[in-house]
């Protein structure tokens, strides 16, 4: 018993980091995937990253411990966000497109996160929730939450680097470049329209009697579903680009906190 209560506290410190990261990251936060498969999966990772770890130190149950609770839940909520923030760059560039298009009037409940979202936005996310278990994302998140006790020990230095400022800077940089990958993968499309917003204006100035309310809303609908149609193959080294980018932000997130790499994502 004594060996137990002796290793209980690093035991619930390391559940607590790999529950949290469950909670927060993309497939694994969906509501289709059941309570109790995520809590056995966290307990069986914890068991496993503990095993491999061992007692390293003792850690008391003392006034300190909440915080070392807090922190642990600090670290999974930030490296589970941090892929979360890269998955909404599909969203928001569908999000992007259907307002060009003429979707926007149509935005439905999206089942897995149970909030309003965009058509085109909620169909890429699907195909990028498909891409990325084909390509063995899944496996790749739970490496890295495994890796992260090789970066970030349970002795680490997280408030520290909250409390000056490296934290909310990378998650800023992170969002800098969340926006910029969506407008980047929306581009093609929304420059199309834009040439046909153009073309239709002038046809308006040429043909005044021409209903351009009537042919222009059906006219954009048709062109961004073809362009769509023919940008679809691109779709699979766009996304393997944005999960490339999602996994070098959090390696260099788990730097970050380490004290090891700059802020820059």
């Amino acid at each position: 018993m004594a060996l137990f209560f002796q290793m209980l506290p690093s035991f619930l410190l390391i559940f607590c980091r790999i529950t949290s990261f469950f909670v927060v990251v993309p497939v694994f936060s969906s509501k289709n995937v059941p309570t109790m498969f995520k809590i056995g999966l966290a307990l069986f990772i914890s068991l496993i990253i503990f095993t491999g770890m061992g007692i390293q130190q003792p850690i008391p149950m003392d006034g300190q411990y909440v915080l070392l609770i807090i922190r642990e839940i600090l670290v999974g909520v930030l490296l589970g966000f941090l892929a979360y923030v890269f998955f909404t760059v599909v969203q928001t560039a569908g999000a992007i497109l259907d307002m060009q298009i003429g979707f926007s009037m149509a935005n439905v409940i999206d089942p897995l996160t149970g909030v309003s979202s965009p058509l085109l936005g909620n169909l890429k996310y699907m195909i990028a929730v498909l891409l990325f278990l084909s390509f063995d994302g899944h496996h790749f998140l739970i490496k890295a939450i495994i890796d992260s006790y090789r970066w970030i020990p349970l002795d680490n230095q997280l408030f520290d680097r909250i409390y000056h400022g490296q934290i909310s800077d990378f998650l800023f940089r992170s969002f800098s470049k969340m926006f910029y990958l969506s407008f980047q993968m929306a581009a093609p499309i929304v420059a199309a329209l834009f040439l046909a917003d153009l073309g239709l204006g002038l046809l308006t100035r040429v043909a005044p009697q021409f209903n351009i309310f009537v042919v222009g809303a059906p006219f954009k609908l048709i062109l961004g579903l073809v362009l769509l149609t023919f940008l679809f193959p691109e779709l699979i080294s766009q996304f393997q680009n944005l999960f490339a980018a999602m996994f070098d932000s959090m390696e260099k997130l788990l730097q970050l906190i380490s004290g090891t790499q700059q802020t820059s994502p």
